[in-house]
């Protein structure tokens, strides 16, 4: 049974910990409405390139002239997994739920018999991925420095994987992220950015005319779409990642006065049983006298 003096100790040591855990819900509160105010502005900016790049893809759908961002290379034996995570922890399963769907595609795509490729953006997910798909690892972008994203962040990494792409390094580009919902709910989403997909009901555009042709402009279009989607994927990453600080951080803070309570009576407790026992010793020499 441990001691007053320990278990005083301990009280201390949580209530501590109780102040360092609600200080970082408070940091992320504040951060996070910020980084969900930018992820929900780039969604329709996003989702409008996506609406102009699937119009000029049917047009070109299945034409000799079609960019190799939209058509491809033919093949589909080399995928590149772009996964992005933190480069923090104490955030919850935010890390984890990202790397598990990725460690999921990378071992289905293995048994397939198909050539994995991992590149990671964010410390955490590389230290996950390490222990049993090290041999895959083939790049990793540091954001440590960055104190917020930004799209040169996202212009950097998109031009990365269009040289590997360019000099033949991979076939099949895939992103998984975190897309944000809400600060309880974050969904881990893989994402294809090249080739370019193209829905199935897509229809070409006959509402404009483009000059020169739409292989020209989808020439200049598709890399600013990769750099695009990459961007929105940080910043869903980014406010996914405070919501699960802050929803991770108010439940230690929880647990943690829920431990003072239960060790504060157990204090009590032991404070009182050793006030009876010093009474009954003083009442016994008493009386033996």
């Amino acid at each position: 049974m441990p001691s007053l003096k320990d278990l005083k100790n301990r009280i201390n040591s949580v209530k501590s910990t109780r102040k360092i855990t609600k200080a970082m819900q408070m940091v992320a509160a504040a951060k996070l409405r910020r980084a969900q105010e930018a992820a929900e502005n780039a969604r329709p900016y996003a989702e409008r390139m996506e609406a102009v790049v699937n119009g000029l893809a049917a047009s070109v759908q299945g034409s000799d002239t079609a960019p190799r961002l939209l058509s491809g290379t033919g093949s589909e034996q080399t995928h590149l997994l772009v996964v992005m995570t933190a480069e923090r922890g104490l955030c919850g399963g935010f890390n984890s739920s990202i790397v598990k769907i990725a460690r999921y595609r990378a071992e289905k795509l293995k048994a397939e018999g198909k050539t994995v490729k991992i590149l990671t953006v964010g410390k955490k997910g590389r230290e996950q991925l390490r222990r049993d798909l090290g041999d895959h690892l083939i790049g990793h972008v540091d954001l440590s420095e960055v104190k917020r994203v930004g799209y040169v962040n996202a212009r950097d990494i998109a031009e990365d994987i269009l040289k590997r792409f360019a000099a033949g390094e991979f076939d099949v580009a895939t992103i998984f992220y975190n897309r944000f919902q809400s600060v309880i709910s974050q969904v881990p989403t893989p994402q294809q950015i090249i080739p370019a997909p193209v829905p199935e009901d897509a229809e070409a555009s006959t509402l404009y005319d483009y000059e020169p042709s739409e292989e020209a402009i989808l020439e200049e279009l598709l890399p600013r779409s990769v750099a695009t989607q990459v961007f929105a994927a940080l910043l869903e990453n980014a406010a996914s990642e405070q919501g699960a600080r802050m929803s991770a951080m108010d439940n230690a803070t929880r647990n943690a006065g829920d431990m003072i309570d239960r060790l504060t009576i157990e204090y009590n407790r032991s404070r009182q049983a050793a006030i009876t026992k010093e009474l009954i010793e003083i009442i016994s020499g008493a009386e033996a006298l």
